[in-house]
């Protein structure tokens, strides 16, 4: 399978991972955020850029954020 189809059904494809987290602060801020995934980056001296910087380092926040954009995305039936 070529990378086209396999991208074709990612549906964070074209998505940065800078545009995930200011969605997410956008719609829930920062403590909300933290309330929903409990790690410093969100719940202490939070900013957009230490979220970047702990997110790439670490696979699994990565994936727990990813998740909860994509939850909200299904909620606003694919409009963010």
């Amino acid at each position: 399978m070529t990378t086209l189809f396999k991208q074709h059904n990612n549906p964070l494809h074209g998505i940065t991972l800078e545009l995930i987290v200011i969605s997410l602060f956008d719609h829930y801020g920062w403590e909300g955020l933290a309330e929903r995934i409990p790690v410093n980056c969100f719940s202490k001296d939070p900013s957009v850029k230490s979220s970047l910087k702990f997110l790439r380092k670490t696979p699994w926040a990565r994936d727990k954020v990813e998740r909860l954009y994509l939850s909200l995305i299904q909620k606003n039936g694919g409009n963010q």
